[in-house]
């Protein structure tokens, strides 16, 4: 079985964390991943610049982050995936830019930051990108399936 923790920084955390948990769930069984710890992280924009600039030496805001832990707890055998970091400022603003709703952006992001825990990468944000067609595939395997309860 697996597990999905949620935490927030400097942003309230959101009423519909148990939709977007049972999405996760939907998504890590979509990739035949079992007995996976995920955590969630939901922040501002400054937050995650902080994060971004730290880790990635980029200076600016982003939507997510993916920090993959990738070890398997020795007492418990849970395979300790990692965190995902996402940005609910950042995430207004792709709404916004990208003429979706806030579920669909959630779903799109969350999908995103699993598939680099997964450890699959991306060199641009070109649709044509590998990893992004396989995001791109599991959001339509998965349609209907809510994040925010919208």
């Amino acid at each position: 079985m697996n597990t999905v923790f949620f935490h927030a920084q400097d942003v309230p955390l959101p009423l519909w964390t148990k939709t977007a948990e049972n999405f996760i769930k939907k998504v890590l069984k979509t990739l035949g991943r079992a007995n996976w710890e995920v955590s969630v992280l939901f922040c501002g924009n400054k937050y995650i610049k902080s994060l971004n600039r730290q880790y990635r030496n980029k200076d600016e805001a982003t939507d997510v982050l993916s920090f993959p832990q990738g070890e398997t707890a020795a007492r418990t055998g849970r395979y300790l995936a990692g965190d995902i970091v996402v940005s609910l400022n950042a995430l207004e603003e792709n709404v916004r830019f990208f003429n979706v709703s806030a579920d669909e952006e959630l779903r799109r992001l969350l999908v995103h930051g699993i598939l680099h825990l997964c450890g699959e990468d991306h060199a641009t944000n070109k649709p044509e990108e590998p990893m992004l067609k396989r995001q791109e595939e599991i959001l339509a395997r998965l349609a209907g399936e809510q994040c925010t309860g919208e």
